[in-house]
């Protein structure tokens, strides 16, 4: 006999795939260091991850997540209704506390040094706090990438109090303004979080944009980067 788990998968297939044969599903709860869930088709049974940080989590929820994933799984239009409650539960107050504890707990954060061959990113960081914003931004955490990334170019973790700036950039060639730029874009994250404005996360929001158009070679950048 399916589990509760097992059996929201089963309803969710037949709403999806109503004439196709229902895969055996083997759904459990797993140690992951963020709000994950998987699930992946291996020798026609459906094995599904779910984050243990969902555990306890209301019934609609785990049927949300049921939809998500099959949905993707097989290339299926996933329905407003579903992903609007997932997004509301998991950017919860609640929610969100409880997976920056268990990010920093679990996750391990690879960094390498801030002072590349070319730039030293905490001296970067340090200009530019004073030239953009009086000086009043705590320094998290500062790294070169491992890789030469061309597709994340930067990312602020606020977890882990890092931001990381791909390799690419620490480059004699190329212009000074243009790691400013990025090491910038990344502290507009860390002065503006990440928020949920009804079903939506908002990540840029006005005030985000606004600053960074103050950015003096903006246009010159976006060249550049064009190029890259």
């Amino acid at each position: 006999m399916p589990g509760p788990l097992e059996q929201i998968f089963i309803e969710c297939y037949r709403e999806l795939r109503p004439r196709a044969v229902i895969p055996p599903f083997r759904v459990s709860f797993f140690r992951f260091a963020n709000v994950n869930n998987t699930i992946r088709l291996r020798e026609g049974q459906a094995l599904v991850r779910i984050s243990d940080l969902l555990e306890g989590a209301p019934e609609p929820v785990l049927r949300s997540i049921a939809h998500i994933l099959l949905a993707k799984l097989y290339r299926k239009p996933i329905q407003a209704a579903y992903a609007t409650r997932y997004r509301r539960y998991v950017s919860s107050y609640e929610m969100t506390q409880r997976t920056h504890r268990v990010r920093q707990l679990r996750g391990r954060k690879q960094l390498n040094s801030a002072d590349g061959h070319t730039f030293n990113l905490e001296q970067v960081f340090d200009e530019l706090n004073l030239r953009f914003f009086h000086g009043l931004l705590g320094r998290p955490q500062m790294s070169w990438s491992r890789e030469r990334s061309r597709h994340l170019l930067g990312h602020y973790d606020p977890a882990h109090n890092t931001i990381i700036i791909s390799r690419i950039f620490d480059d004699p060639r190329l212009p000074r303004f243009l790691v400013e730029y990025i090491v910038y874009h990344e502290m507009l994250h860390l002065k503006h979080p990440v928020k949920l404005r009804g079903s939506r996360l908002c990540v840029h929001p006005r005030a985000f944009q606004e600053e960074e158009k103050l950015f003096p070679q903006l246009e010159e950048v976006k060249q550049w980067l064009k190029r890259l």
